[in-house]
């Protein structure tokens, strides 16, 4: 069978390569099948069925390629020679073109389909199912309805002002976490090779005003009137094991989900010690709870009234812990819905504060906290557990002191 191919030429024409031999006329009038040179690595093939397409050939990476550029019928001879004339200086300045050619074909997602992905990969750092949902819940209410439906790619920073001013000055932290969530997702998009250049959410702190005024923190009572508030709660109009677990977070100044979820596991009250682990702490590590002589009779008590539960304070059912809303609604029966839960870590905090002298960094220990100096957490290797001991026994005598009695330490 005979191959109707035309050969290539038997070897390398001598001379200056060719530059521009082809003309509109000749790449509109050629019938006769062959490769023909126009220069820059360009070249017309016509093919047996007559159809006439553009081919650059060049070295990319050691290796000869060949890059379709398109149908004669489609693309003018013009047009293809500046793009010939790119891809040569392309390849000259270490450059490849057919990562770039990858690249375009590959099917840019919408910043709402890359947050999801985002989100999906990012799920096991999450601290819990309610963190997981208010990061995309964020972006659901703020972002996807500016630019959520268009291309990764294609948002700049106008775009992404354009989301933030509304909620900027009149919910700053909120629109402060979302800032961030988006730069994340920009620079996933990046890293994957699906936009170029800066991070949209770069230099727009230079454009958006300035937040000003105090930090908004978590409502808290005066330490001076927790034992009276330990007093009403101990006699509050709400299940015991409500009531309880109140207590133990007081006490413990622990925070509402690390106390509603604890379970038995955690717990040796032999060695009087709630060990709490990182995956339902904040910092994400470790927290050994010393416990008073007044903890460990609230979990006796409650291994009591827990039935056959592996949580120490179960809900309606002994399969799941308590609700979130319980101390909400305890704290409205005693008419103390201006503090907050969390809260009571500071009452806490305030009170080692003014009326003990006990270091910044065992009270800062105490609260789980990180210390924010990068040299002090360096060399502080123990979580100070015996001085820990000491002073949460001494917050204990005192929150749960009558109310007309003082206790304060000076240790």
């Amino acid at each position: 069978m005979m191959d109707d191919t035309p050969a290539p030429p038997p070897h390398k024409p001598r001379g200056r390569h060719p530059d521009k031999r082809l003309t509109a006329v000749r790449v509109r009038t050629l019938t006769t099948p062959g490769r023909y040179a126009d220069g820059n690595g360009l070249y017309l093939f016509v093919d047996l069925s007559g159809a006439k397409r553009w081919v650059w050939r060049g070295v990319i990476a050691g290796k000869r390629s060949d890059l379709g550029l398109g149908s004669a019928q489609l693309v003018s001879l013009a047009d293809v020679r500046v793009e010939a004339a790119r891809l040569r200086r392309m390849v000259r300045a270490g450059g490849n073109p057919l990562v770039e050619r990858r690249r375009e074909r590959r099917i840019v997602p919408t910043f709402k389909e890359a947050a999801m992905q985002v989100h999906a990969d990012h799920s096991a750092t999450f601290r819990n199912a309610k963190h997981a949902a208010q990061w995309l819940a964020s972006l659901d209410a703020d972002v996807f309805p500016v630019f959520g439906d268009r291309p990764v790619s294609a948002i700049d920073s106008a775009d992404v002002l354009k989301a933030l001013a509304p909620i900027w000055t009149t919910k700053p932290e909120t629109a402060r976490r979302v800032k961030q969530r988006i730069k994340v997702v920009f620079d996933w998009a990046k890293a994957s090779g699906l936009r170029s250049g800066d991070n949209p959410t770069d230099g727009l702190a230079k454009v958006l005003p300035k937040h000003r005024g105090e930090q908004q923190h978590h409502a808290a009572l005066p330490y001076r009137a927790v034992p009276t508030f330990i007093a009403a709660l101990r006699t509050a109009d709400a299940s015991e094991s409500i009531r309880l677990a109140f207590e133990l977070l007081i006490l413990t100044a622990t925070r509402t989900n690390e106390v509603l979820r604890a379970t038995w596991a955690e717990v040796d009250l032999d060695a009087k010690v709630w060990t709490i682990p990182g995956s339902r702490m904040k910092a994400g590590r470790e927290h050994r709870v010393p416990l008073s002589a007044r903890a460990v009779e609230i979990l006796k008590r409650a291994q009591a009234c827990a039935a056959d539960s592996a949580y120490v304070f179960p809900g309606r059912t002994p399969a799941k812990p308590l609700s979130n809303m319980a101390f909400l609604m305890l704290l409205r029966r005693l008419k103390h819905d201006t503090i907050t839960t969390h809260g009571f870590r500071s009452s806490f905090r305030d009170w080692a504060a003014e009326k003990t002298n006990v270091p910044r960094a065992v009270c800062e220990a105490a609260l789980a906290h990180t210390l924010r100096d990068k040299a002090e957490a360096a060399y502080n290797r123990t979580d100070l557990f015996d001085r820990r001991r000491e002073l949460m026994n001494t917050w204990t005598k005192f929150a749960t002191a009558k109310p007309a009695d003082v206790v304060s330490i000076r240790a």
